[in-house]
């Protein structure tokens, strides 16, 4: 496969980028590190055993995924890129709803454009909200998120299920991720801490 992997230099889509490798696909990362380091890149070729590309930009840039996507003969994107703070999407609704939503709207416009139609989604469990019994599971229902993040992540989720709807040939998944371990066996690499640079 030829995968696109936003976020792809972040802790959980760095970690991805090296199981695509080490199973020979050929892998492309979309990053505008705000998030990640590009450090992070020759650890990901070392342990993957392979050179993935890497382009830094934003996902928000329609003509640059466009561009991506034909160059390099995309078939299925992975999709982690976006902001992920909770405390700070309180703060800073309007950032996480464009870079999250209109982020995610502008990649799949891309893809279509493209005719890429594999798409695999990084959501959140915060899309189910505080829930009474744990462990979560996937019948408990959603739409309670608490939080800005939350919330755009569930929305996204929604115009993937419309889309999904409206058009049957497209393959997406969102996976709803919960509390990513902190230490793999590959090692910490890819992870930041959210920061807000003015």
């Amino acid at each position: 496969m030829r995968v696109l992997v936003t976020g792809g230099s972040g802790y959980i889509g760095s970690h991805t980028c090296v199981q695509l490798l080490q199973n020979g696909h050929d892998v492309v990362i979309l990053d505008n590190l705000c998030n990640s380091k590009r450090s992070v890149l020759p650890v990901i070729e070392r342990l993957g055993g392979k050179h993935p590309t890497f382009v830094e930009g934003d996902i928000r840039n329609e003509a640059l995924i466009t561009e991506i996507l034909h160059d390099h003969a995309i078939d299925t994107v992975i999709h982690f890129a976006g902001l992920k703070a909770v405390g700070e999407s309180v703060a800073r609704p309007l950032e996480y709803y464009d870079n999250n939503v209109n982020g995610t709207l502008r990649l799949v416009s891309a893809m279509r454009a493209a005719n890429v139609k594999n798409l695999i989604f990084s959501s959140s469990a915060t899309v189910y909200g505080d829930q009474p019994k744990i462990p979560y599971v996937e019948s408990f229902p959603t739409g309670t998120p608490q939080s800005p993040y939350g919330k755009s992540k569930l929305m996204v989720e929604q115009i993937l299920t419309d889309l999904q709807k409206a058009q049957p040939e497209w393959s997406i998944c969102a996976a709803a991720l919960f509390q990513p371990g902190r230490r793999a066996p590959v090692g910490r690499h890819g992870r930041r801490s959210a920061r807000y640079s003015e």
